[in-house]
């Protein structure tokens, strides 16, 4: 995963260069097509572009070199993934999208050496994909203690029964890690449950429907998909890590992917910035005055850079944080980003919307499709009020006894 031996810091700003060229030559031009779908149908020719990327040294930036990649750490990772994150097919191109990202990370940190060899290579080299099935429509998703899912044991195989959904990407998917409960009588609620890999073509597992989407179903990479266990059986030996581990796997899992994800929607700022400023400046109100004359639109644009920069340097500077000290002791810096660049996000984009007018609600432009499909950064990865509630409580105590 992310590489301890650093790229070379002096090399970075013509790698940077590279992506940029890329996104905005290879995937701007076709990648408002591709989210119009259907997606199976350009399959070849983002196949042709991973190739690309990979005859370019460029692929899998967040792998080390022996694992294919470029060898990138968390933070310069994180500034690729600005990068990539301007389009909707950037981090599948390269590679790194969730939720196979984070499953690479689990794998390649608690995976045994068969699971690695049959599952964790072709996943890194983009063989295949995979999905994480944790989420489930009969519990509260904020807390990933609260699971219905269970994994008995017969014998040498888990006996899997349980309802999930938001299994993003499950449609075409090779695998999936489940997160159960295999020890519902241990002492602590956090070492209940485990996570457990299971192959698709598994008989007792069914993707039930991919979920639609403020009217929006998706397929394949875009979709999110309700998945349903019956009495699915698999080796004890598919267990990730330990029995009872599952909750900190998640917690593992979820540390460096809210830096993934923040970096990624700052890119998505950037390009519907872009999209906002050339509105304005197109867009004429009568022959002489573009749109871009009004102090509303002015205000928009100077307030919608400002939280784009804020966001950036916020996020960097927990990224170099995490880098140096661990996930663990940048928690309240993990909180504060999920919940102020997911607001910074769907700002811009209702700005940008509100710009363009007529035309930004309908399917001619990305904002739509943005507007729908990141709504959900408020909630995904733990609710933004539930990220606010536990910075409060974590600057309060500081106060005790004050």
């Amino acid at each position: 995963m992310h590489s301890t031996q650093n790229f070379p810091q002096e090399h970075l700003p013509a790698l940077l260069s590279q992506y940029r060229q890329f996104v905005s030559e290879e995937l701007f031009p076709i990648d408002l097509k591709v989210v119009q779908g259907p997606f199976r149908s350009f399959l070849p020719q983002l196949e042709t572009l991973r190739n690309k990327a990979k005859s370019l040294g460029i692929f899998a930036p967040h792998l080390s070199k022996e694992d294919g990649g470029v060898g990138l750490n968390l933070v310069q990772f994180a500034q690729v993934s600005e990068i990539l994150g301007q389009s909707p097919i950037g981090h599948y191109v390269f590679n790194c999208a969730a939720p196979d990202i984070g499953n690479m990370e689990l794998l390649h940190l608690f995976g045994s050496e068969e699971q690695k060899q049959i599952w964790l290579a072709p996943l890194q080299k983009g063989e295949l994909r995979s999905c994480f099935a944790m989420t489930e429509p009969a519990m509260p998703g904020s807390n990933p203690i609260h699971l219905g899912t269970t994994a008995i044991k017969e014998g040498n195989e888990y006996v899997i029964n349980g309802h999930k959904w938001f299994t993003t990407a499950a449609d075409g998917a090779k695998f999936t890690i489940v997160m159960a409960v295999t020890n519902p009588e241990a002492d602590s609620p956090y070492q209940r449950a485990s996570m457990i890999l299971v192959p698709l073509d598994n008989p007792g597992y069914r993707l039930i429907r991919n979920i639609p989407i403020m009217g929006e179903a998706g397929e394949d990479y875009l979709s999110h998909g309700e998945v349903e266990f019956v009495n699915c059986r698999v080796p004890v030996t598919n267990l990730i890590g330990k029995e009872g581990q599952g909750f900190a796997l998640a917690q593992e899992r979820l540390g460096p992917g809210r830096i993934h994800h923040c970096m990624r929607w700052i890119g998505i700022c950037e390009r519907v910035f872009d999209l906002m400023c050339k509105r304005a400046i197109s867009r004429k109100l009568d022959p002489e005055k573009p749109l871009a004359e009004k102090q509303t639109i002015q205000n928009w644009i100077a307030e919608s850079k400002a939280e784009i920069k804020a966001s950036r340097l916020m996020v960097m500077d927990t990224a170099t944080q995490m880098q140096a000290l661990g996930a663990k002791a940048v928690k309240e810096d993990i909180s504060t980003i999920k919940f102020f660049v997911a607001d910074v996000l769907m700002k811009v984009i209702d700005r940008a919307i509100q710009v363009h007018g007529a035309l930004g609600i309908t399917d001619d432009t990305l904002l739509s499709f943005w507007y729908r499909h990141e709504r959900g950064a408020r909630i995904y990865d733990g609710p933004d009020e539930v990220h606010k509630s536990a910075l409060a409580r974590s600057i309060l105590k500081n106060y005790l006894g004050k």
